[in-house]
């Protein structure tokens, strides 16, 4: 059998908005079945956060998908996967000759994080064609959001099936080994503070939302991206980072805690040189021409909309317009159409893989006070409401 270890590299980049994409499945392609879906997802996340570890299960979450592309830069640096990030966990499309290499990466670093952060890091897959065989749809094109930044955007509830599934199989814990642990967590970064909408009466909200019927959420998906457009202007007015707002936090506790998951150990030169680093950074993004450029690349390389068989955002907006997004999203699952978690918070968090200070730098846009992880409770509570009333 074809490995088709280049199906995802050679998706054509749509140059598109995204509901013309969704008007059009003929730009989708079905993931090859003997690829597999790989998930990593924090155990009892919803704890954590709830003791204050939210920045923790964010930063673990997004060094998933650091160990990931790195590993890949060594297997075959050409190579190119889809991956999503989910607020506690990430799920990842690979192919079959390197997903064995990546769950050992994966276990490896779920025990450094258990060894650092205290924190249980499930790792898991399942091939495709398993979710084939119980009749779901997996498929995936790629949107140029910008001039910096392409994202995969799925259809079908394949992908949510194989993660009910995988997280079903999780082992309990890892079990700690004595020796050490190597780790490639290189290009890790969270130096930046709490990121608070642009004016005073604004919030920033988690929304994750799933259509009930899997041959109409196309057509579903494209019905809420427009009435969002609608209410909150286009992709740009909704962001909620922005250039005036991103300001780094040159704490040493900020600095400590990236350096204490990065490498798991402390070294005083990395400390003071990183710190040191951050603080000079403030003034670089304030005065010089190629720092304000980095800062709008920032922007342009936030990763708030995601759609992975469901719709994943973040989004600033105002009181009355989060009012009408409510109305609309309750209609709609009044109408047995939806489900949705919502999640209204004060400001944005966000964590960053930085490859180089250029193009390759990719930043992880949650919510504070739980973010994608609180909207998610919400979400499964009315996921199982409607489970148990079909009966």
């Amino acid at each position: 059998m074809k490995d088709y270890t280049s199906f995802y590299k050679n998706i054509t980049k749509n140059e598109i908005s995204l509901k013309d994409l969704l008007q059009n499945e003929n730009l989708f392609s079905s993931v090859p079945k003997n690829w597999h879906i790989l998930v990593t997802d924090v155990q009892g996340s919803s704890n954590a956060v709830a003791e204050g570890k939210h920045n923790d299960v964010n930063l673990t979450a997004t060094g998933s998908i650091i160990a990931v592309l790195n590993a890949l830069k060594k297997i075959d640096p050409s190579l190119r996967i889809p991956y999503f990030f989910g607020g506690d966990g990430a799920t990842f499309m690979v192919p079959s000759s390197i997903i064995d290499n990546l769950l050992i990466v994966l276990t490896d670093y779920s025990l450094h994080i258990k060894r650092t952060l205290g924190l249980d890091l499930r790792v898991g897959s399942l091939v495709v064609d398993d979710v084939y065989q119980h009749k779901y749809t997996l498929r995936i094109s790629k949107l140029k959001v910008n001039n910096y930044l392409t994202t995969p955007v799925i259809l079908g509830n394949g992908l949510k099936y194989a993660e009910s599934k995988i997280k079903e199989n999780f082992t309990k814990e890892v079990n700690l080994k004595e020796e050490e642990i190597k780790v490639d967590l290189e290009g890790m970064e969270c130096r930046w503070d709490e990121i608070y909408p642009s004016g005073d009466n604004k919030k920033i909200v988690c929304l994750l939302i799933g259509a009930t019927s899997e041959t109409k959420q196309a057509e579903i998906f494209n019905e809420i991206m427009n009435e969002i457009d609608y209410i909150f202007g286009n992709l740009n007015k909704r962001n909620p980072i922005t250039m005036k707002n991103l300001k780094l936090k040159p704490t040493f506790e900020k600095i400590r805690k990236e350096m204490h998951t990065r490498i798991g150990v402390f070294k005083s030169a990395y400390l003071m040189n990183n710190w040191l680093i951050t603080f000079l950074g403030q003034y670089y993004f304030k005065f010089f021409k190629a720092g304000k450029l980095y800062l709008y690349r920032v922007t342009q390389l936030s990763d708030t909309i995601m759609l992975d068989g469901s719709i994943n955002t973040v989004i600033s907006g105002d009181e009355k317009q989060l009012g009408k997004l409510r109305f609309f999203l309750d209609t709609l699952e009044t109408q047995k159409k939806i489900i949705y978690g919502f999640h209204k918070t004060y400001a944005s968090i966000m964590s960053c893989y930085v490859e180089d200070r250029e193009k390759k730098h990719i930043h992880f846009v949650d919510g504070t006070e739980g973010g994608y992880t609180t909207a998610s409770v919400e979400y499964k509570i009315k996921q199982r409401k409607q489970y148990i009333s079909n009966f």
